[in-house]
């Protein structure tokens, strides 16, 4: 979207036309000819990019709703900003630890998008501010910091050229997409990682993809894994002034936030405790894989792992707990997949959730050829043990 067009849209005319659009949409139960055709008749006089942008906005806000929930219909947005743009949750969980952290209370949001995290902040009590290199996107954020009735300034400035020295703390969220996609060289993004390490060397907090490798985490810093039911959706790298562990994972659930750390894990350092089945087994969330925090799921459910390569853990007792899902091992099948066949069709299970780990097999394509039948249903794991392949069914806690 350019400048001019951005800039109609959030005038008065502009927002009507959204609206109307939104009507449509609506009206024509998503479908985008039958809304766009129905635009254009209540309002003929809207030019044609105008309505394109009009009915672009009332989509983007319909796919915003998995992040933004009941904030998405008043945003104005851009796809590329969309996807790299925080879930609230989770902005909300690192704006209220940067609120805690920083007593001056201030915050600058280097590469702001269109305002997803300064409106976090800004809710957190933090006075935000922020720059970013596209104007729309600083347009947007503006924007959508009025609609909310929340304090803060935004303009058009290069994140590396900004001195953040007056600020309590700085904010950076890289692009890790370029024009031909994802981009997996670190000094490739924008900003690159060289300029990241520079800015840990303050009061800042960096998003990076959860993928990123322990042994690019520099020294002293946090690095903290976040899932949001149950998908690891980012990680934060802390700088040292910030910090507070090593390592930490963070999981955002329909019943709140817990956190794990380095400092609950008695096995950290030490030989990862393994052991043979038991009557129940945990399958760790994967903001506690990435942080490397499995054995402290294990030493919180009286436990140990089944393999020492494997993020399985199995105790003999049953607990509920935010950092794993819980099942009950009901009795271990044959591995072999002739035998393993024969006894799913002995247990009349026609349904089947398949869950692997450590194991070359594709769930789809052996389900296919398990060729179920029955009125039963189970969810099957397959993994190793002591590194044997074997296949456990289970039932959820």
């Amino acid at each position: 979207m350019d400048l001019e067009t951005a800039t109609w849209l959030l005038t008065d005319d502009g927002r009507r036309l959204v609206d109307l659009a939104m009507t449509a949409y609506v009206d024509h139960a998503g479908d985008p000819v039958r809304a766009g055709t129905a635009l254009r008749k209540a309002a003929p006089e809207a030019e044609a990019a105008h309505a394109a942008a009009a009915m672009t906005q009332v989509q983007l806000r319909e796919r915003a709703v998995a992040k933004f929930g009941e904030l998405a219909p008043h945003l104005f947005l851009t796809p590329d900003a969309l996807e790299q743009a925080t879930r609230m949750r989770v902005a909300e969980h690192r704006a209220a630890r940067v609120a805690a952290a920083v007593p001056a209370g201030t915050v600058i949001d280097l590469g702001c998008g269109i305002g997803g995290d300064l409106i976090a902040f800004s809710r957190a009590g933090l006075i935000a501010a922020g720059v970013d290199t596209d104007p729309v996107r600083v347009a947007f954020a503006q924007a959508n910091l009025d609609a909310l009735g929340l304090a803060g300034a935004v303009q058009v400035a290069d994140a590396t050229a900004v001195d953040v020295g007056g600020f309590g703390a700085a904010y950076a969220d890289p692009a890790r997409r370029g024009g031909r996609g994802r981009v997996f060289d670190a000094e490739g993004w924008t900003p690159p990682w060289s300029w990241v390490l520079d800015l840990l060397h303050g009061r800042a907090v960096v998003k990076v993809a959860p993928g990123i490798p322990h042994e690019m985490l520099p020294e002293g810093v946090e690095a903290e894994w976040v899932s949001e039911a149950g998908d690891v959706k980012e990680a934060a790298i802390w700088s040292p002034a910030l910090a507070t562990t090593p390592r930490r994972a963070t999981v955002i659930g329909t019943g709140g936030l817990a956190t794990l750390t380095a400092e609950d894990d008695p096995f950290d350092g030490q030989p990862r405790p393994l052991r043979p089945l038991g009557g129940f087994l945990y399958e760790p969330d994967g903001a506690v894989i990435r942080a490397g925090l499995v054995t402290a799921v294990a030493a919180g459910v009286g436990g140990g792992l089944l393999d020492e390569h494997i993020a399985y853990v199995t105790s003999d007792a049953p607990f509920r707990t935010p950092f794993a899902r819980s099942y009950r091992v009901v009795e271990e099948l044959p591995y072999r997949e002739k035998q393993l066949k024969a006894a799913l069709r002995e247990r009349r299970i026609g349904r089947l959730a398949i869950k692997k780990r450590g194991v070359a097999v594709v769930p789809e394509q052996l389900r296919k050829r398990l060729a179920l039948s029955g009125e039963e249903e189970g969810t099957l794991v397959l993994t190793r043990a002591a590194g044997q392949g074997t296949a456990l069914l289970v039932e959820p806690l």
